[in-house]
């Protein structure tokens, strides 16, 4: 691609993305100055985007909402008890994010509740990457950042058609956004990417014949489009095996929380038998038997997947539950209680017959 194809992009895809951008609640109208006056505005562009990370904006919405009436500003989920945070996370996955979201606005609040307004400071918050600081500085600031994500990537090795496998084709994709970035309305232009990517450059049956790039893109000329981005071939998913114990006692159910760093750290969940990425669980029962199996379920992992069969506990020897760390919690308020999925659909396994005469 010319020079002056790169120069016609940023203004072709503004035009549309001011016709078309998707009203998202973090959002304010394509074209609308910076809200400066606006003292929580950065607080949920960068609230938006750690819940955005490989979650899809139809998930994100309901939680965004709920955290920022909760917690309208970065200062109140500062102060926030991490369980609390972490129970109203619970169903959005990749719990690390959670934690990082709880040290970050602890961050801020220490510097007078004020975000950084370039990338190298917001670099130097907890759980800010590359990425989330390019978005940050350009939506919240109106910083010229080159913003890089998968939808980025799946519209400019089209535009490029920039054929070496990913990850390895990470760098030329960043030099080609670079070169099409504008250095007014920086946030706009990213956002237009995000929102091309997500309605007309689709993974699958990308919708050309509507797309505000089309004269430019060299993956449509081959008629190839959806052949890129390329991606290397996948590794087998190695599959673990666990065990979930399901316990019982006077209509409350005995749970545990899990280590603050590792696999779903810092939640609410069931014991179980030490189950890891890296091997089966291998962990005895918090209780000497009777067990009975209720079923198991499969849950997928970024890196592997876990097939988890849940035992029932029906003896009443609960005093040996003395020793252990954990927390009687009131059956009928299970859904406060913050489980990760994997756990709550364990949990579902669970008779009602059983759950009633609990």
């Amino acid at each position: 691609m010319d020079a002056s194809a790169e120069q016609s992009i940023a203004p072709a895809l503004l035009g549309w993305y001011d016709a078309h951008a998707r009203l998202l609640p973090w959002r304010r109208p394509p074209g609308t100055p910076l809200p400066v006056n606006h003292p929580h505005w950065p607080y949920r562009v960068w609230l938006s985007e750690v819940m955005l990370q490989q979650t899809t904006v139809a998930a994100v919405i309901p939680y965004f909402e709920r955290f920022t009436t909760r917690w309208p500003t970065v200062a109140d989920l500062a102060g926030a008890d991490e369980a609390e945070v972490m129970a109203a996370w619970a169903g959005l996955g990749y719990y690390a994010r959670a934690r990082n979201l709880i040290a970050c606005a602890r961050a801020v609040a220490a510097q007078g509740g004020v975000f950084p307004d370039d990338e190298a400071g917001l670099r130097a918050l907890p759980g800010f990457g590359v990425y989330t600081a390019a978005a940050v500085a350009a939506i919240a600031f109106g910083r010229r950042a080159v913003v890089v994500d998968a939808n980025v990537e799946r519209v400019v090795s089209r535009l490029w058609a920039i054929a070496r496998p990913l990850p390895g084709a990470k760098p030329a994709i960043r030099s080609a956004t670079d070169a099409i970035t504008p250095e007014r309305r920086a946030g706009d232009f990213a956002q237009a990417m995000m929102d091309l990517g997500a309605t007309i450059c689709t993974t699958r049956a990308p919708r050309c014949l509507l797309c505000p790039l089309r004269p430019h893109c060299a993956a449509q000329a081959e008629g190839r489009a959806d052949a890129y981005p390329v991606k290397a071939p996948r590794r087998a998913r190695p599959e673990r095996r666990g065990r979930a114990f399901w316990i019982t006692r006077d209509g409350a159910v005995w749970l545990v929380r899990r280590a603050g760093r590792g696999m779903l750290g810092g939640m609410r969940a069931l014991p179980d038998d030490a189950w890891s990425a890296g091997a089966d669980g291998n962990g005895a029962a918090p209780l000497a038997g009777p067990w009975q199996v209720a079923g198991e379920i499969a849950h997928v992992f970024t890196h592997f997947s876990l097939r988890l069969e849940l035992a029932l506990y029906s003896g009443s020897d609960w005093a040996s539950l003395a020793g252990h760390d954990g927390e009687w919690w009131p059956l009928d308020r299970l859904a406060e209680a913050g489980l990760p999925t994997l756990y709550a659909r364990a949990a579902g396994l669970v008779p009602t017959t059983q759950r009633d005469e609990s």
